[in-house]
């Protein structure tokens, strides 16, 4: 269903290595200096792992419409529902509601389009953001892929974007990431208030069941003391009974 075109390894491979040279070099002029050697060969993995491992976007296509579409896609280690809050989120506050794509036979299930938004983080025109989250994996569920297709006037545009455009398509869509954080910090609290609104649940309904067993122990000894009472004026009946047998 996608194919996927990651375009933003030049940039910061490019930064990765202009930085790592200067270092190097640094290490040239300190050949015998092994504390100095580790502190900067530390530097250079340090600031590879940063640079590579942050969130970016990159292009690809994604089938919608019953074709492949030029999509902006970026993955984040988040869990699908936190992204989709993230972006709902974000959307709503621009003031646009989205209509979403239903269906059990429609394949463009869970596509949320927003026509005619205006997004000046993204681009400075009208366009329709057609969006959708899933998870990066059937074995990753708590990583996700958000596509964006950009249309207009039911035209894919990503052809038309020049450079700069492109870029700022981009880096809205990286800029994403603390609101993504923020909805599954929210998630998480949601999460562990329904744990504790379960546990005290469960603690209601044995303080229910102590009462109940309690109050069923009381009737209990008030049955019990009945019933000695009456097993001692039975027993004295029988006495009385007794005592009326005739001797010879």
């Amino acid at each position: 269903m996608i194919a996927r075109q990651n375009t933003n390894s030049g940039p910061q491979d490019s930064l990765f290595r202009r930085i790592a040279t200067v270092l190097v070099v640094t290490v040239s002029l300190y050949p015998k200096s092994n504390y100095m050697n580790k502190v900067i060969f530390s530097l250079i993995f340090s600031i590879g792992f940063t640079i590579i491992g942050s969130t970016q976007a990159y292009e690809g296509t994604v089938e919608y419409n019953k074709k492949k579409q030029d999509a902006f896609m970026i993955d984040y280690s988040y869990s699908p529902q936190a992204v989709e809050n993230a972006l709902l989120q974000k959307m709503d506050k621009l003031g646009y509601k989205p209509k979403e794509e239903k269906g059990f036979l429609n394949k463009d299930k869970g596509f949320k389009v927003y026509k005619g938004a205006y997004v000046t983080e993204a681009n400075d025109q009208r366009l329709d953001y057609i969006l959708k989250v899933e998870p990066k994996s059937r074995k990753n569920q708590d990583e996700s892929v958000l596509y964006m297709i950009i249309q207009k006037d039911g035209v894919n545009a990503r052809a038309g974007f020049n450079a700069d455009e492109t870029s700022k398509i981009k880096l809205f869509l990286k800029n994403l990431k603390p609101d993504v954080e923020a909805a599954d910090l929210e998630l998480q609290i949601k999460n562990q208030q329904e744990v504790i609104a379960k546990a005290e649940k469960k603690l209601r309904d044995l303080r229910d069941d102590q009462q109940s067993l309690e109050k069923k122990l009381e009737e209990n000894k008030v049955q019990q003391d009945n019933t000695q009472k009456d097993i001692e004026s039975q027993k004295q009946s029988l006495g009385v009974l007794i005592g009326k047998r005739k001797t010879d």
